[in-house]
């Protein structure tokens, strides 16, 4: 089911389909995010070489023949996707209106799409990403955040090719699938609040830089959605989370399961959701697949190495402990569950007693965010390395009849 999740997503197979005829003109590709390197690759083998510059994560380049591919880091951002964000920038001033923009956006542009406001430095921005990402916070209020401070985001990248045309493609990887949340929306325009990104800063206990805090104190610098230089944008969200989930829900009926989606956009700290799937697991009669996506988060409280996927099929086992008939998935679909090079993983029946027999301790693992460790040593891990594409979490709950 995760497989099937993953290859619906694939934009080499979902793309073309909402990709107009090449425009006559200067045709400038551009992009970012986890998928953005595939997209690129699909654009070409549909349209041909063409003219560009697209960021994705370190080891999701893809070849193409006329786009340049730029790796950077991902989700903290380095210094490499700065400067490429800046080309970026180069590429489309000075645009008129007769030329075309095709603008390629997924799941992890906020990261690799970095130019930070006028007075706020990149050590700055690190700093206050990691603080965030540790905080336990919601997506949307970090992207809310990070459009706040960005020259980029908030629909400053389409501003920037007025009065050229541009179309983006996107693929979803947040809850309720609004384009202002895709990498942070830098091809849709944000009315800003910068008070309330001071509020939900101290809501989670992050302190920023003081350049940020200075910056925000001034009221930023939101570029509205009804800004002129927006009036020829179209974004067009082509692949999504809910249509992975039914794809997977297909393949589960078709092997005579039947099947409870819960949604598409969950969220909340992984530990507690998994209580709660837990306690559904129990109650249902198989055979039966319990399927959610969503993005769920982490408060970082150890010292270990995990992810919201892993921590949640954590969670899991130990609520169910050992329940007979129950096995379970938990993996980011991007490939990368938090900041390793892990997917997620799967556990059963047996997991805790795996666990025990390895003289592992699975609630010690959890007090310390340390997932990922725990299922390395049960061998529970699911690895896939690069998908190429990101709709975020996908979970799988299978009860045996």
């Amino acid at each position: 089911m995760f497989d099937r999740a993953v290859a619906v997503a694939d934009p080499m197979q979902s793309l073309a389909a909402s990709l107009p005829p090449k425009p006559d003109g200067r045709v400038i590709v551009i992009g970012a995010g986890k998928a953005s390197a595939r997209m690129a690759e699909a654009v070409e083998a549909a349209w041909g070489p063409c003219e560009g510059l697209v960021i994705t994560r370190y080891g999701y380049g893809r070849p193409c023949a006329g786009i340049e591919i730029v790796e950077a880091a991902h989700p903290v951002p380095d210094a490499v996707g700065v400067a490429a964000t800046r080309r970026i920038l180069d590429l489309l001033a000075g645009l008129g209106e007769g030329d075309f923009v095709l603008a390629l956006i997924s799941g992890g542009g906020s990261a690799l799409l970095c130019a930070p406001a006028d007075g706020i430095a990149l050590a700055e921005k690190q700093a206050l990403t990691q603080a965030l990402l540790a905080s336990g916070a919601p997506i949307g209020d970090i992207n809310g955040i990070r459009k706040e401070i960005s020259a980029v985001k908030g629909g400053r990248l389409a501003a920037t090719a007025h009065p050229a045309r541009m179309l983006a493609l996107m693929i979803s990887d947040v809850p309720g699938d609004d384009p202002g949340d895709i990498a942070s929306g830098p091809t849709v325009g944000h009315r800003g609040d910068a008070a309330r990104a001071l509020a939900t800063l101290a809501r989670w206990g992050v302190v920023p830089p003081a350049s940020i805090a200075a910056f925000l104190t001034a009221g930023g610098d939101p570029l509205p959605p009804d800004d002129p230089r927006l009036a020829r944008v179209k974004n067009v969200i082509y692949a999504a989370p809910a249509q992975s989930l039914a794809a997977a829900a297909d393949l589960a009926r078709a092997a005579g399961y039947d099947v409870d989606i819960l949604g598409d956009a969950l969220e909340g700290e992984a530990r507690e959701v998994a209580m709660t799937h837990a306690a559904l697991a129990r109650a249902a009669k198989g055979p039966r697949v319990i399927l959610s996506g969503g993005e769920l988060t982490v408060t970082r409280r150890g010292d270990g190495v995990g992810g919201p996927n892993a921590e949640y099929a954590l969670a899991l086992a130990i609520a169910l402990d050992g329940a007979p008939g129950i096995h379970a998935i938990a993996c980011d679909t991007d490939g990368v569950d938090g900041a390793a090079e892990v997917a997620g993983a799967v556990i059963g029946p047996d997991t805790l007693g795996q666990a025990a027999g390895l003289s592992v301790d699975p609630t010690e693992a959890l007090a310390r965010n340390d997932a990922h460790n725990f299922f390395y040593k049960i061998k529970g891990q699911v690895v896939t390395g690069p998908t190429l594409t990101n709709v975020n979490d996908f979970r799988a709950i299978l009860i045996e009849g």
